[in-house]
């Protein structure tokens, strides 16, 4: 019977998380499987937990969003310890991506007893060469203020937020020219952002790449060019069903290493973290975790 450990953000909906994992643990509990529950101090703190389960052969659970999924599954990728989410964020896009269910006695069932599968990760290194691991995707420009809007938001919450962030983003956004470079091939591109993907969502259940897959060992680059406002607000709401990549103003690429910069000070996130600026690189650590979905 698997062992779990439990890791929960208070500090980012705690108490959402802390719910969420009450209903599910007890679940776990009642079929035999022992939990513990952690509770973190910060996203560093949270990755110190996880390892440390891991060096005890426990499943690690990410209670909460796709911050404390992606910082958890990061320090988990390449160490072979078993990664399980309770979706309990804002976003939960790589919860989604997985197609994992929100209803407590089949999330409990899939943790118990799934096979676990082996998905790819992305190492992100930053302009000051240091280097990090998240799973879902890096995304550079008007999305990354977005959701730094919508991070700081007390009034709303889930797609609400982003939505309410893209606009504000949007309003006052000026086109930045970016060189992005794939596997070596260098391409020039003004407008509004640029995502490597490696989920198809993000932004709460925005279907950004479409075609992404979490397993076939490359990312999505997703560029969408410089268009009048009213054009990309409408391309905003397409993106719930990815009906924007039909648009002459999107580009898809698709590599394995990737390099952003651009002509000015562009903000760039990673997995719903938004704390840094151009130029970065992404990389695809092909099947590097096994998750439980």
């Amino acid at each position: 019977m698997r062992q779990f450990t439990a890791i929960v953000n208070p500090t980012a909906g705690g108490s959402a998380g802390a719910a969420a994992l009450l209903r599910v643990a007890r679940l776990l509990r009642e079929a035999g499987a022992g939990v513990e529950t952690e509770y973190s101090r910060s996203l560093a703190h949270a990755q110190d937990l996880a390892r440390r389960a891991g060096e005890r052969d426990r499943v690690v659970l990410a209670v909460g969003g796709d911050g404390i999924a992606g910082g958890i599954g990061g320090a988990l990728s390449g160490s072979g310890t078993l990664l399980g989410l309770v979706p309990a964020g804002r976003g939960n896009d790589f919860a989604r991506a997985l197609r994992l269910p929100a209803e407590p006695a089949e999330l409990a069932r899939i943790l118990l007893h799934s096979t676990p599968r082996r998905v790819d990760t992305i190492e992100v290194e930053s302009a000051a060469h240091q280097r990090t691991v998240v799973l879902g995707s890096v995304y550079a420009g008007v999305d990354a203020l977005a959701n730094r809007h919508a991070n700081n938001s007390r009034l709303l919450r889930g797609a609400a937020s982003y939505y309410a962030g893209g606009l504000r983003a949007v309003a006052t956004w000026r086109a930045a020219t970016y060189r992005v470079t794939v596997d070596g091939e260098e391409h020039t591109h003004r407008g509004y952002t640029v995502v490597a993907a490696n989920s198809a969502y993000y932004g709460s259940g925005r279907m950004i790449a479409p075609g992404a897959r979490v397993d076939d060992g490359l990312l999505d680059v997703v560029m969408i060019r410089e268009a009048p406002r009213r054009l990309f607000f409408a391309l905003m709401n397409e993106l719930k069903s990815g009906a924007h990549v039909e648009r002459p103003e999107v580009r898809i690429l698709r590599g394995r290493r990737i390099r952003v910069t651009a002509d000015r000070e562009v903000p760039y996130g990673a997995d719903g973290e938004v704390e840094a600026v151009l130029p970065v690189t992404a990389r695809v650590l092909p099947g590097a975790l096994a998750v439980l979905c």
